[in-house]
């Protein structure tokens, strides 16, 4: 029988309702509302823990599937024109979840990803394929993304792990008034 992963309950005054989970490490996060009773929360954390579990039970995948997934998004979102040359799962990103090099086009992801919904890590790696496309966080970038319909889906669940975990808010897309190419990051977060 498999040991009970150990279980970090972190409540939020800022969560009103939604409670999600992800693993962090050894580890299983589970974030939730501050006004949740503790006979709620055991009922909450027990579910949460099987849900994250189950996807656990699914083999991660390799780095090789993570360079076919990325040719696969940039086929589909960006017209097949951003061409990586290498994609990898790194363990050293603790404040972000994905940086790209377009100098070389090399791309990483947090292996804290592995444990999130798909299309959340497909929104993170399709986030750094448009940076070999357009390396700042200007508007033409925001534009490439626009096509991906689990866009702001996706984006709320980074920003309530972040959250949750102390990390810095993601990039946002800019406002209508904002100069083009302004942000010269090569990062997500």
């Amino acid at each position: 029988m498999e040991p009970s992963p150990q279980v970090e309950v972190r409540r939020s005054t800022r969560r009103r309702r939604t409670v999600s989970a992800y693993r962090e490490g050894d580890r299983i996060v589970v974030l939730m509302p501050a006004r949740v009773s503790k006979r709620e929360e055991t009922r909450l954390v027990e579910e949460m823990v099987r849900k994250v579990l189950a996807q656990g039970a699914r083999r991660p995948r390799s780095d090789e599937d993570l360079m076919r997934r990325a040719e696969q998004l940039s086929q589909r979102y960006l017209g097949g024109l951003a061409h990586p040359v290498s994609v990898r799962w790194v363990g050293n990103q603790r404040s972000r979840w994905g940086s790209c090099t377009p100098a070389n086009a090399t791309i990483r992801l947090s292996d804290r990803l592995q444990g999130m919904p798909e299309f959340v890590s497909d929104y993170v790696l399709l986030h750094e394929l448009a940076h070999l496309l357009q390396p700042d966080h200007g508007k033409s970038f925001w534009a490439l993304l626009e096509g991906y319909p689990q866009l702001e889906r996706a984006r709320g669940y980074l920003e309530g792990v972040a959250f949750g975990s102390g990390m810095p808010a993601p990039t946002a897309p800019p406002d209508a008034d904002d100069i083009e190419g302004e942000d010269s990051s090569d990062t997500l977060f």
